[in-house]
């Protein structure tokens, strides 16, 4: 069995010279107000993130932006208006993808043969679940073909 710390190590190297999308974190002070601010930078491979030193699972995906004035059919237009707000008062550029909820996978005890976030050992195969309602696939399949992704995507 591969571990999934092997094949991290792998894609991160794979990864090199692409490029990375913001990691954000919710904020709030009496000063400044609410924002998103940014704490980092990954790689965004699906379900997963990878940092140079950590392996995340993907929680919402917004893109900065400034909500303007528009007129919204539905509560939940405005609210995604308003976070995306939220990260450009943070620091982010206009259109600027960032990552917020996103939450730390234990690598270690998924070598172990445990499961943490989307990743799991399954019949000692280091697999990923691709969505919460789609089976689990090999991890270093499903990295393989996101990084060729995203390669065909880099400017």
């Amino acid at each position: 069995m591969r571990k999934a710390s092997e094949v991290i190590v792998e894609a991160r190297a794979a990864l090199a010279g692409l490029p990375k999308e913001g990691l954000g974190e919710e904020r709030s002070s009496r000063w400044r107000g609410q924002r998103i601010v940014r704490v980092g930078a990954a790689w965004h491979l699906g379900v997963l993130l990878l940092t140079d030193g950590q392996a995340l699972a993907t929680g919402e995906v917004l893109r900065a932006a400034d909500p303007g004035r528009r007129g919204y059919t539905a509560e939940s237009a405005r609210a995604r208006a308003a976070r995306r707000e939220l990260a450009l008062r943070g620091g982010f550029a206009q259109g600027e993808v960032v990552h917020v909820g996103w939450s730390v996978i234990d690598v270690a005890a998924v070598d172990a043969g445990g499961s943490s976030g989307p990743l799991t050992v399954l019949d000692g195969v280091t697999s990923v679940r691709w969505s919460s309602v789609g089976g689990y696939v090999p991890l270093e399949t499903y990295l393989s073909e996101r990084i060729e992704l995203l390669r065909g995507s880099a400017p």
